[in-house]
């Protein structure tokens, strides 16, 4: 078996039909179907606390799947429950920050911007192995508090004078 790449991102949100809006409106993000709609969940019970390792009394509200412009795909979740804590920064452990390259950081941060991320800072030059005179990258909180990371390197990276590998072909 060999793995491909990553075909999509789990994100638990708040409010499902606000992070589409997000999404679609920062990221050019599309939905491409719900697999729970809330007016057919919520899907609780014994085999779903098992299966997600969540705690009893927790149910799945609502569950979409949205597709990037060039992929890979963000399945949002909508919970409800005992317990749900606030999202993940980046010292915390576990899967803390989504990723997106753009053709134009500056463009991508103002779209961003306009549908309710908060800019954690100007974007910066990228450092070290990924530095190239126009490589930068920015930092934005979503809506419901998630770190969200636009990237651009259109300039050669140091790193690509030691592998034929690289991390993304834009």
């Amino acid at each position: 078996m060999v793995i491909r790449g990553i075909d999509h991102v789990g994100v638990t949100v708040p409010d499902i039909d606000a992070a589409t809006a997000f999404f679609t409106a920062a990221l050019g993000a599309e939905v491409l179907y719900d697999t729970l709609r809330r007016e057919d969940g919520p899907n609780a019970g014994e085999e779903v606390e098992r299966r997600l390792g969540v705690p009893e009394g927790t149910a799945q509200a609502a569950v979409r799947m949205l597709a990037l412009p060039n992929g890979p795909g963000i399945e949002l979740f909508e919970f409800t429950g005992p317990r749900q804590r606030p999202p993940a920064v980046p010292c915390d452990l576990g899967w803390q920050h989504l990723a997106c390259y753009a053709g134009d950081l500056d463009a991508a941060v103002a779209r961003a911007e306009a549908a309710g991320a908060v800019p954690l800072g100007p974007p910066r030059p990228l450092p070290g192995p990924e530095e190239g005179w126009r490589n930068r990258f920015a930092y934005l909180r979503t809506p419901w508090g998630s770190t969200l990371e636009l990237l651009t390197y259109p300039d050669a990276q140091p790193y690509e004078r030691t592998t034929r590998r690289r991390r993304w072909r834009p």
